[in-house]
């Protein structure tokens, strides 16, 4: 057994009912208790963590319980070897919680002679300059404006330099490339802004060759869906729920429970560990900011989603411009049912050569629409960098092809559909009017019956109901496909100014909906499969 007087003052907050912790941070407690203070391997530098919470009560600010328990097991290790018990943190918390401030005063101190190890390097990465900027003016600013600790370091306005240990302080953006600092540890901030762990990749691979390496990864939720965020999430669960025992990662997850809750004042400690009593001055500016805020959520509605995401730490989509909530989204995620043979229609997306195409099978079984669906990425396009999210991952799962061409070729389109037409029965396909005779010409040839949608977007406004419910009532099966999920999530749901709908991408660039088109083409000559349901009021519509 050990113990840590911060970790055991924590735990105690909660069991006496002094604070209130979400699940997951109820969970967390559970496994520390089971599976890690019931060792007898590891110990706390009891005498290395005093010294930080000294160093930054001294120069930082007072630190709350909750951040004295998280940097106990900053400071838990190996009997054996003196290595760290944990190697990577996970912090998630509303924002306003603290996050960077906290980190900010560890990387200072992690530099410092208290922490014992030379050339201790830390780099901060963040998506742009000014987030990665964050904590590096932090520990600047305190530094500037300290006597004492001025003449134990060296600063310039990209470096922080330890004078006696010559460990180094840099900060770093996703887009630039890492120059071959030693790091001992990385924190990667405003990680709900990563598409990918191409950067964090980039920056972990360097690290082992300094003793005690740590990695700490800092956000609140966002918008961006299957990122660095949802996976660190996934994996956390695992931890929490005991299917993954020997993970390195400390999981402090902070959020409210349920939407129910954001009515609830009491509650949002759950998100936000600041507003826990009795709430320090910050605190309780801050609490006041978010209830001013949460009091005109029914003047201004469309600020809700960046509210709860951001203020109660639980994601939430603006359900006036997107199509499905990323809950239904998700739910797409259903094993496909037997379909061979089955009849379909075929759905294509054709209107950028230069960058993606997608095809696809409607299936209808019942109430479910079954989408079978592929697209084709120009390794040109790719080359750009402009997206940031796993295409080769996707690439490996059968979900695309990469074609090195000037364009996507038709033969990709046309050869793709004849392979389909030897499993299933195929009654049409339906495309947009991009390249319409060139397009035409081609399934003639192989034999297909080809609908053109002379403009896509007058289907927009008669499918839009379809569209909402179908989701809604998770009548959508795209097995697990995360590419078709990403091109659902990226929709937007424009609202014209006579009121009707039609689906646009949230980011011209980096938001692609193809897959997502070519599903609602598809979706057009729906009740041309035989099916048991009513007639499609679209049907015999001519656009």
């Amino acid at each position: 057994m050990i113990s840590n007087k911060h970790v055991e003052e924590y735990i105690k907050l909660f069991h006496t009912n002094k604070i209130k912790l979400n699940k997951e941070r109820i969970l967390l407690l559970a496994h520390l208790q089971k599976n890690v203070l019931s060792r007898d391997d590891l110990y706390f530098d009891n005498e290395m963590l005093e010294n930080y919470i000294t160093f930054t009560e001294t120069f930082y600010f007072k630190l709350e319980p909750f951040q004295k328990f998280i940097a106990a097991f900053v400071f838990l290790f190996y009997k054996e070897d003196d290595a760290v018990f944990y190697e990577q943190f996970f912090i998630t918390m509303a924002r306003g919680g603290g996050k960077n401030g906290f980190v900010s005063s560890l990387a200072h101190f992690f530099i410092s002679p208290f922490h014992g190890i030379r050339k201790y390097n830390i780099s901060i990465v963040a998506n742009t300059e000014k987030q990665a900027k964050v904590s590096f003016e932090e520990v600047y600013d305190v530094i500037d404006t300290n006597d004492d600790l001025a003449e134990h370091f060296h600063q310039t306005k990209v470096e922080i330099t330890d004078n006696e240990t010559k460990s180094v302080i840099q900060y770093h953006t996703s887009s630039g490339k890492k120059d071959g600092l030693r790091d001992g540890c990385v924190i990667y901030d405003e990680v709900h802004m990563m598409e990918n762990f191409d950067i964090i990749n980039v920056f972990s691979s360097g690290l082992g060759k300094v003793k005690n390496s740590r990695e700490f990864f800092i956000g609140t939720n966002g918008f961006v869906r299957e990122g660095v965020f949802d996976k660190l999430e996934e994996r956390a669960i695992d931890i929490l729920d005991g299917v993954e025992k020997d993970d390195p990662m400390f999981p402090f997850m902070c959020k409210i429970d349920s939407k129910d809750e954001i009515d609830n004042h009491d509650m949002w400690e759950k998100a936000n560990p600041m507003f826990c009593e009795p709430k320090s001055a910050y605190a309780k500016g801050l609490f006041k900011k978010v209830l001013t805020q949460y009091k005109q959520l029914p003047s201004n509605p469309s600020n809700r989603a960046e509210f709860v995401t951001k203020r109660m730490n639980l994601p939430e989509e603006d359900l006036s411009t997107s199509v499905a909530t990323w809950e239904n989204i998700l739910a797409t995620n259903r094993e496909f049912p037997d379909l061979q043979n089955q009849e379909c229609i075929g759905g294509l997306d054709f209107a950028r050569i230069k960058d993606f195409a997608a095809v696809g099978l409607l299936f209808r079984q019942g109430d479910d629409y079954i989408w079978k669906t592929h697209s084709f990425v120009r390794k040109g396009f790719l080359d750009t960098g402009v997206l940031k999210v796993p295409i080769r991952e996707w690439e490996e799962q059968g979900l695309l092809t990469v074609v090195d061409s000037d364009v996507i070729e038709v033969n990709n389109i046309v050869n793709w559909f004849v392979e389909m037409r030897e499993k299933y029965d195929i009654k049409k396909i339906v495309a947009d009017n991009y390249r319409v005779d060139l397009v035409r010409s081609a399934f003639i040839e192989a034999g297909f019956e080809l609908e053109v949608i002379r403009k896509p977007t007058a289907i927009h406004p008669l499918l839009a109901p379809r569209v909402e419910t179908i989701f809604a009532t998770n009548n959508v099966i795209f097995g697990d496909n995360p590419l078709m999920r990403w091109y659902t999530q990226n929709v937007f749901v424009h609202i014209r100014k006579d009121g009707e709908k039609e689906f646009k991408k949230k980011d011209e660039f980096r938001r692609k909906t193809d897959g997502f088109h070519a599903f609602i083409h598809a979706l057009y000559r729906a009740d041309d499969i035989l099916s048991d349901n009513n007639e499609f009021y679209l049907d015999g519509i001519n656009f």
